[in-house]
């Protein structure tokens, strides 16, 4: 039978029970997991050269708007969007006869998708305090406080009414980019689909923001729109399009692919430092809500981050082995390839110090001898749902690691897969992915509570205990 009185005397229970403290004691500490190195300097410097971080990076640094807080991660977060409206042109336009752009045009919509609900709920996020002008972002409202369009000589507006219970109804405005090349992709035939389909995209994701992109979206609900060539600057950005010499001598068209992908990455994986930091921020000044809604969107570049490195699997193989061994001379080290980006290293080594946070969350002080005061503490928040912005951030956190991990043990397939086996032998993934978890006490706090449940109702349905009879 069940026990119906287990759950008050479970909850009652400031003890764990000595013999499940014993089934899984928490070790001595012994230090961290092995640290995350980067490759050697010339070769993380021959990749940054290659894909011109250094004035790429000039980009994502400007701070143009001191008081609008979301311009350290916003600004390389469009800027990676806009590389990719130009990579679309740069596949559709591919000569050779073998590339399959069919698939190319439907990942790289896929792609340019999940970076716009990414860049919608960074928005929604930090921006979305119910008004657009205490924002503090550079946005454009063309209506007057009494609703009428404002004078204006752009040419790059459309203006309609929406029928509504007044005469007047609603003015529309849809603000279009002059320097983006998404309104460019529209108007060409072979990638007229793909840019509707992402403006469409704009659109509704953008629904919960306080102001909307002004990428030439329909923009249905009247608001404002971001000064988008003010921030993304597409004009300038677009001046990056090809590798310095002597990489844009080489005759290969996987060059622009491989210098595209990778412009795409580093971008996002600069926005997810900043991101990081911003969370750490808010972890020590308590504010738990913000912090766990920071780590969610870390989870999310993560994946984000894999979905770009997929792409990898569309490249010809010959013409990709050619690019990378021959004309790039790209030679193999210990260290994977992956960390020959320093921006991602730095990434992987601020998720990993997530878990130094527990105790500050917590509200406890670290045992040396490995006492099980962390995970007592886990096992009380878990059990009482006192502090619920708590336990989202803990799980947050956790999920953080999970994507992590997920990332470079996708990354080391992807390799395998676009460049054969020999190339991801190396032990320096596997240390990353195959490594025990970073949040151990969270972990403990989880098999004592699971124990717990166990031996207080077994495994039931609602008709009492399941058995093997």
């Amino acid at each position: 039978m069940v026990d119906f009185d287990c759950k008050s005397k479970l909850v009652s229970s400031p003890k764990l029970p000595q013999n499940l403290r014993l089934l899984v004691e928490t070790p001595p500490f012994r230090g961290g997991a092995a640290d995350v190195e980067t490759a050697s300097d010339s070769a993380c410097s021959a990749y940054e050269q290659y894909l011109r971080l250094p004035e790429l990076r000039r980009f994502w640094t400007a701070r143009e708007f001191p008081e609008w807080r979301t311009e350290p991660i916003l600004r390389p977060a469009l800027q990676a969007l806009e590389i990719t409206f130009r990579f679309v042109s740069t596949v559709l336009s591919d000569p050779r006869p073998y590339a399959n752009r069919r698939e190319w045009s439907r990942r790289l919509e896929s792609l340019a998708s999940s970076q716009i609900e990414l860049i919608a709920a960074l928005i929604e996020d930090n921006d979305n305090d119910g008004d657009w002008r205490t924002a503090s972002a550079p946005v454009e409202d063309l209506r007057s406080r009494d609703g009428p369009l404002a004078r204006t000589s752009s040419s790059s507006l459309e203006v309609w009414r929406l029928p509504g219970e007044s005469n007047d109804g609603t003015t529309v405005v849809s603000h279009t980019s002059e320097e983006s090349f998404l309104p460019r992709l529209a108007t060409w035939r072979k990638s007229e689909c793909v840019a509707q389909n992402i403006l469409y995209t704009v659109e509704c994701q953008m629904r919960r923001c306080p102001y909307t992109l002004g990428l030439g979206e329909p923009n249905l609900t009247a608001k404002p729109s971001l000064n988008y060539d003010l921030i993304c600057k597409p004009s300038e950005l677009h001046t990056l399009k090809r590798p310095k010499s002597p990489y844009n001598k080489i005759e290969n068209h996987e060059n622009l692919t491989m210098y595209s992908v990778r412009q795409i990455l580093e971008s996002w994986i600069h926005a997810a430092v900043e991101l990081l930091k911003r969370t750490g921020e808010c972890i020590e000044g308590r504010s738990f809500s913000a912090a766990a809604s920071g780590c969610y969107l870390v989870r999310r570049i993560w994946k984000l981050l894999e979905e770009i490195e997929d792409l990898h699997l569309l490249v010809d193989p010959d013409d990709l082995l050619r690019l990378m061994k021959s004309q790039l001379s790209v030679k193999s080290e210990a260290a994977a390839f992956c960390f020959r980006s320093r921006g991602l290293v730095e990434m992987t080594k601020l998720c990993r110090d997530l878990k130094h946070r527990v105790p500050h969350i917590l509200g406890v002080e670290v045992d040396p001898s490995g006492g099980p005061g962390l995970q007592e503490a886990a096992m009380r928040l878990y059990r009482e749902k006192r502090e619920p912005e708590k336990v989202h951030l803990l799980q947050s956190m956790q999920s953080v690691e999970s994507a992590m991990k997920g990332f470079f043990y996708a990354n080391k397939q992807v390799v395998a897969a676009a460049m054969g086996s020999l190339e991801s032998s190396g032990e320096s993934l596997n240390q990353i992915f195959l490594e025990p978890s970073h949040f151990p006490s969270l972990d403990a706090a989880k098999t004592f509570l699971g124990e717990q449940w166990w031996s207080c109702g077994g495994r039931s349905t609602s008709g009492g205990r399941l058995t093997d009879d």
